[in-house]
This record gives C-alpha cells, sequence and structure tokens, in this order.
C-alpha cells in the first residue's frame, strides 16, 4: 500500500490559502507600483531631454522598460530601466526598482566601453555621490541589487583611494541608493533628484 502525502500546513496558513484578499490586494499594489514607474519615467524623460547632449546615441535608442517578477530572493519586484543598452560586455543603464519588503532603489550600471568612459568622472565626483548617500557596489556579481555589507558600500564610508580603487577594479561600475518604504509622500521627488544626481554627474 502506498503512502499517501498529507497537506501539513498550520493553523494560520490554512486561513491565508482560504483569504483571496491577501492576493487581491498585493496584485492591486503592483498594478499601483508599476503606474508609478511609468510616471516616473516621464520624468526622468525630462531630465534626459535636458543633458542629452552628452549621451551616446545609442543608448536612447531602446525605449523605456518596466519589468516585473515574484522571486527576487523569495520576494516581487518592479523594474524601470531608463536609459538602457544591455550588450554583452557593454552596458548602460540607470535602473529605479521596487523590491517587496526591502526598498526602492536607483542604480547607475556601467561596463565595458561604457564604464571606461566615465569612471575618471565617477571618481572626480566622489564627495558628490557620498554628500548623496550612494553606494558603489563591491561584489563580482553585478545582478546582486541587495545592499548587504558584501555587495556594496557606502561612498561616504570609503576614502578616496579606496573610492578609487573599487571604481576601476572590475569591468563593470555600479553606484546605487536605496530609499525607504516607508516614505512613499516623498519618493517621488526622491527618485528624479537622485536620478538628475547621477545625469548631471556623468555627463
Amino acid at each position: 500500500m502506498k503512502h499517501k502525502t498529507k497537506i501539513q500546513l498550520l493553523p494560520f496558513e490554512v486561513e491565508m490559502i482560504c483569504d483571496t484578499d491577501i492576493i487581491l490586494t498585493k496584485n492591486a499594489i503592483m498594478q499601483k507600483l508599476k503606474m508609478f514607474l511609468e510616471e516616473i519615467q516621464l520624468q526622468q524623460k525630462k531630465i534626459i531631454e535636458k543633458n542629452i547632449a552628452g549621451f551616446p546615441e545609442e543608448v536612447l535608442k531602446t525605449s523605456p522598460k518596466v519589468s516585473r517578477g515574484e522571486n527576487y530572493k523569495g520576494l516581487p519586484w518592479l523594474v524601470l530601466d531608463y536609459p538602457r543598452h544591455f550588450e554583452p560586455g557593454n552596458i548602460f543603464a540607470i535602473r529605479t526598482m521596487f523590491w517587496w519588503g526591502k526598498f526602492f532603489s536607483i542604480t547607475l550600471h556601467l561596463s565595458g566601453r561604457y564604464k571606461e568612459l566615465l569612471v575618471s568622472k565617477i571618481i572626480k565626483n566622489k564627495s558628490r555621490l557620498a554628500k548623496n548617500d550612494y553606494y558603489i557596489c563591491i561584489s563580482k556579481n553585478e545582478w546582486e541589487h541587495n545592499f548587504d555589507a558584501d555587495n556594496y558600500k557606502k561612498v561616504s564610508d570609503l576614502s578616496g583611494k579606496e573610492f578609487e580603487e573599487i571604481s576601476g577594479k572590475k569591468i563593470f561600475l555600479k553606484l546605487a541608493k536605496k530609499f525607504s518604504l516607508n516614505k512613499t509622500a516623498e519618493i517621488e521627488s526622491a527618485i528624479c533628484s537622485s536620478y538628475e544626481v547621477l545625469v548631471k554627474l556623468i555627463f
């Protein structure tokens, strides 16, 4: 006789699977956040238009994109990439991210020729990045987005020499800033002002 597998759920888990409002509310929130990122993109476009002369032509050819997923380290996420140019070994992107339960963030992601083009300007602007609470990626994995100590270091905690070494030693360079989920009323202006800092810093 074959053993029959039993579903073993705790009482609160049974309560959750019986409650459709949990998933419907979560889906409604994600849709609102998608629309929010689309509005953010319109503000970002205005910033780009004021500084368009500095951007490599190919970087602005690809349309903005909002992507959505359900399982980055087990949690839902939304990402806006604008501008975005992803080519093997040569990346230029400014990414605005929402990660459920964690944060909003904005990230400048450069690799290959774009990193080489802009790294000297970034190094010269270390103090400005520090003043604006930016972090720099120190890990070998350019697709990690968490702000754990093994992935990012705060620019203000680094000496000029340390910052220059981190900026120059890898084929990619990522600068990022995170925003608390508890301050939703201020998040649009905070993201847009930080986006403008990045754009003016590199061009």
